[in-house]
């Protein structure tokens, strides 16, 4: 898919924006400090309706204002010949202090974001991989997301009662009827887990090996602690095995709240030995692996955000990126320095403005 125009009011620090794409690779050129996030932010937050930097919508609009709107027109780039979709994102403050955000559903469109951020995947704590693969598993398939929210209300109230500490019989009767609705919608998710980092895996193997110039491997692997099983009924048993422990700790010991990724560059942990530009190369590689599975579940292309993808790499692995990015239906790449990418079209950002250069 592509974005055929954007335009935003009072986002970011942005009073206005206008920008008509190009259909492949965009480059946001500028200092630091200048929008040139928070313009990708705009862009993913048409495609999407979410924002790919912060929950908390509050943030979104311009410093003073009580809302801010997104507009602009999709087009689903398959070679089918349908009429570019035109939608309108809103966000705006109630009267009673929460904010509302709101949209229009467009079920193909999918954007991938690549940030700073992305680099706590590598070297991060298991959250930051649990939710880089829940983002993943929910492009590729709509009913993950609604689950993983069924699932995390699930596992708080099952912590409530184990927090009451009522007693051995009592909790136990109490959690029974929980525990096999947290067991089919937590094996469902770890599943589908599975089946995304599979996926992954195999276009991961490629897209590293194409950005690497010391022709490095990297793995990435589901880790559970429930091996290979892949039924309900091995969750709940994990369960009664774990009863005693989680009525003295008070929480909830096993489950895909638990579960972590195993990333290995040529066998050896990545968080652990991998150098920072290591890790960073296998943060962006992770995105682009993403490309392949999520065109394939979408039935058309996603679009691409990329935030200073280019900084801390060498200049072999900058072009080897370029390359792969040509492969990619449209780009939109930011950098605090002048753009060396040829063929592409080239904005500059300052002070909220965005010109074309």
């Amino acid at each position: 898919m592509q974005i055929g125009r954007a335009n935003a009011v009072d986002f970011r620090n942005y009073r206005t924006l206008s920008l008509t794409p190009a259909r492949r690779l965009n480059v946001f050129s500028g200092p630091n400090g200048q929008g040139k996030t928070n313009l990708l932010e705009a862009l993913g937050l048409l495609v999407t309706g979410r924002s790919f930097r912060t929950p908390r919508t509050a943030e979104i609009p311009r410093w003073g204002s009580r809302s801010t709107s997104v507009t602009g027109d999709l087009v689903r780039a398959d070679g089918t010949p349908v009429a570019p979709r035109t939608v309108r994102r809103t966000i705006e403050g109630l009267d009673d202090g929460t904010w509302q955000n709101s949209g229009e559903s467009v079920e193909w469109a999918r954007a991938i974001a690549f940030g700073w951020q992305d680099l706590e995947i590598v070297n991060g704590a298991p959250l930051a991989r649990r939710s880089f693969i829940d983002g993943f598993a929910g492009r590729l398939y709509p009913v993950h997301l609604k689950a993983l929210i069924e699932f995390r209300q699930l596992l708080a109230r099952r912590n409530r009662l184990l927090q009451q500490r009522s007693g051995d019989a009592a909790t136990r009767a109490q959690l029974e009827p929980w525990n096999d609705q947290f067991a089919t919608v937590g094996m469902d998710l770890v599943n589908r887990r599975r089946r995304a980092v599979a996926a992954l895996q195999t276009e991961l193997a490629r897209v590293y090996g194409a950005l690497c110039a010391a022709r490095s491997k990297v793995e990435i692997r589901y880790r559970t602690a429930l091996g290979e099983a892949s039924d309900a009924a091995a969750l709940l048993a994990a369960l009664e095995r774990a009863r005693l422990e989680e009525l003295r700790r008070g929480q909830t010991l096993v489950g895909p709240h638990r579960d972590d990724l195993a990333i290995e560059i040529d066998g050896v942990d990545a968080r652990a030995f991998g150098s920072r530009g290591q890790q960073r190369l296998v943060a962006l590689a992770l995105r682009l692996a993403e490309v392949l599975p999520v065109t394939e579940a979408a039935g058309t292309a996603p679009v691409l955000l990329l935030d200073d993808a280019l900084s801390e790499l060498d200049p072999a692995v900058r072009e080897q990126v370029v390359r792969e990015l040509d492969g990619a239906e449209q780009v939109f790449l930011t950098t605090p320095e002048p753009p060396t990418v040829t063929g592409a079209a080239v904005f500059y950002v300052h002070a909220g403005g965005v010109a074309a250069a």
